[in-house]
């Protein structure tokens, strides 16, 4: 049974990073990586994504041109096998890099297969056992599938196949209305396909404000996109060209269905038992504030622990361990806040309490609202949707959270992120000079128009 000093389960977004710092120092790695280097980021969620969502703008913005001036001539065609190829170019690219990065780490060894405990200190590979003091659980999540009737005898796509299309859908229908599904949503609409969603909800990304919500399902409406929320009765069949999907209001023909309803948890067949590893109900690892298990010498990172969906929350996860265990740091899960955004177009960048969330903590808050149609960026450019947000506390002067849907909302917000790490009293923004003509120059007039809410 070969012996490491490490053993890291998963080449995602956070393992990687903390297995090279330990291979670099000369420590004996094990990197365990049942099929791609890099995760959901690399080979399903953001790189790839991004790109058609880029594809996908530049048609929108295409379609626009003669209200900026610009004539167009001839009918706009969608290469739909070129779209996709760029983006998987894109994917092997990140991918190969990682290959090359750990091919130059002599201490680190790349293990492809499908790795098991065998007890707290040993795993199983490829019919081997191996063992080390420390192990890191990095396995991420994948779609979860509802139990709808019908769903799994028909063709659906996940976020993860969708990938593949080299077609646009006649009809793509779109169960979920969160983040995925919206992002799906729009980007096919803008390549040319009839779109619908349906959320069992009552409201499309049903975590914001209402008004953000309301917000965002108006946007999607003005592109065409059909919405039904509070939807119930769910059914599925297949035809012999076509996917009927049923609700209570109706039925709905679909050339394809998208299937964007959460995602779950890689743990299920990893042996955590053997180990004594906790797991709550929905399969999520169990983990403390410095991101232990219930088993010493065991951690866990990423999707798989539950705090956190994103790449950031992932990177974070990997800089919160290394920095306790070789930096004599004191770093904590519940320092970080949480900031993340909607890649629709315009993006929705968020950080910090809803004010849902706010009102409901009881605490005396103050808001600020300001439509980006008094954004001049926002004019000049012609993209006028959305609004910008701040919640504050009346009494610490801290800033609570904020939200902004609207162009470059998802680099804006940055401004605020950083306020909030630096527990910045939101007066002293007020005095801040940005820079003109951007959407972040109107942060201190956000500011300055906070007022108390009932």
């Amino acid at each position: 049974m070969r012996t490491f000093d490490a053993i890291f389960i998963g080449a995602g977004q956070a393992g990687p990073f903390l297995a090279a710092r330990m291979a670099s120092s000369g420590r004996k790695v094990a990197l365990i990586e049942r099929r791609y280097l890099g995760g959901t980021c690399v080979n399903a969620g953001c790189m790839p994504t991004k790109t058609l969502v880029a594809s996908a703008r530049t048609a929108h913005v295409i379609r626009r041109a003669s209200e900026y001036g610009v004539s167009i001539v001839g009918k706009i065609e969608i290469d739909m096998k070129a779209v996709h190829d760029r983006a998987e170019k894109v994917t092997l690219d990140a991918r190969r890099g990682l290959e090359v990065w750990f091919d130059g780490l002599k201490s680190l060894s790349l293990i492809y297969g499908h790795a098991r405990f065998a007890d707290p200190a040993t795993i199983e590979i490829n019919g081997e056992r191996i063992t080390a003091p420390q192990i890191f659980i990095n396995v991420g999540a994948r779609p979860s599938i509802p139990d709808y009737p019908g769903l799994t005898a028909v063709p659906y796509l996940t976020s993860s196949s969708i990938l593949q299309l080299t077609i646009v859908p006649r009809h793509l229908v779109v169960l979920g209305g969160s983040y995925i599904g919206l992002e799906f949503a729009q980007m096919y609409r803008r390549f040319g396909a009839k779109v619908t969603i349906i959320e069992r909800g009552g409201h499309l990304a049903s975590r914001e404000d209402e008004d953000i919500s309301d917000a965002i399902a108006a946007i999607v409406r003005a592109e065409g996109i059909t919405v039904h929320t509070e939807a119930v009765g769910l059914s599925f069949r297949e035809t012999s060209d076509e996917i009927e999907v049923t609700m209570d209001s109706g039925t709905i023909r679909a050339s394809h269905v998208l299937v964007a309803t959460g995602r779950r948890p890689n743990t299920d067949d990893l042996g955590l038992d053997l180990a004594g590893v906790e797991i709550n109900d929905r399969g999520y690892i169990l983990v403390d504030d410095k991101l232990s298990t219930n088993v010493p010498g065991i951690w866990a990172l990423g999707d798989c622990n539950g705090h956190g969906a994103f790449t950031h929350t992932s990177y974070n996860d990997f800089e919160i361990v290394a920095a306790n265990l070789f930096d004599g740091a004191d770093r904590r899960l519940t320092d970080r806040i949480p900031a993340y955004a909607l890649y629709i177009d315009p993006p929705l960048g968020r950080v910090g309490m809803t004010e849902r969330e706010a009102r409901a903590s009881g605490r005396p808050i103050l808001v600020s609202k300001r439509p980006m149609s008094r954004v001049g960026r926002a004019v000049e450019r012609g993209e006028t949707h959305g609004f910008m947000k701040l919640i504050a506390d009346a009494e610490t002067r801290q800033i609570l959270g904020a939200a902004i849907l609207g162009i470059e909302g998802d680099e804006a917000i940055h401004g605020i992120i950083d306020a909030m790490n630096a527990r910045t009293p939101y007066p002293t923004l007020k005095w801040s000079v940005p820079i003109h003509p951007t959407v972040s120059e109107l942060l201190p007039t956000l500011v300055g128009d906070l007022q108390s809410v009932p």
